[in-house]
């Protein structure tokens, strides 16, 4: 699953530049982001890997990093702990496919600003990085009322989560899930309902 981070410059209130580390083991993704955070008056700094973007942290200061969550190697979350050992006063937010309580919960504990279910675009990663009275304030200033996603959204999503930390073994995922193996292929054949 790939992030969608528009190249559009935005209309932005006075903006500091920040130097943003962009972690994301998909090439195509990585320069998209580049791309963006540099259209909105940022320098970005994009690795392939965790190994990549340790490196580029011991030998250059970031004021934030935006990190996938699920790469090959060490995961996101390892990396924003590694990431802010080196640099204590760096920002991050974490990009995830997945999204779930338990990984906000544990992120937020470690420190990580905020977790963003991809596909997120550059103007929300970026709202992530500001202080809460500022993402109250772009809540109200934004067109149309907040999106709540729908019951069948969540449990889809809650689904796939499970589904993919037990590799894809059905019989394992409901025994997870509390239900019978036929009930969830039975959802698994539906397509992931619209918001």
């Amino acid at each position: 699953m790939m992030s969608t981070l528009s190249e559009r410059p935005i209309a932005t209130s006075a903006r500091v530049s920040t130097h943003i580390l962009v972690v994301d083991d998909d090439l195509m993704h990585r320069n998209r982001a580049v791309r963006a955070f540099e259209a909105r008056g940022h320098t970005a700094v994009a690795a392939g890997d965790a190994e990549e973007a340790l490196a580029l942290a011991r030998s250059d200061r970031f004021d934030r990093a935006v990190l996938d969550m699920r790469m090959p190697g060490r995961d996101g979350l390892d990396l924003a702990q590694r990431l802010m050992k080196l640099q204590p006063d760096l920002d991050v937010v974490i990009l995830t496919g997945y999204g779930s309580i338990p990984l906000a919960v544990e992120a937020i504990r470690v420190g990580v600003l905020d977790v963003l279910t991809k596909p997120a675009d550059a103007d929300q990663v970026l709202l992530a990085f500001e202080p809460e009275e500022r993402k109250v304030e772009a809540a109200a200033e934004a067109e149309g009322p907040y999106e709540v996603p729908t019951l069948d959204k969540v449990e889809w999503e809650h689904i796939q989560r499970v589904l993919s930390d037990c590799g894809g073994n059905i019989t394992k995922t409901a025994k997870v899930l509390g239900i019978h193996r036929r009930s969830l292929q039975r959802k698994l054949q539906r397509y992931a309902p619209h918001r």
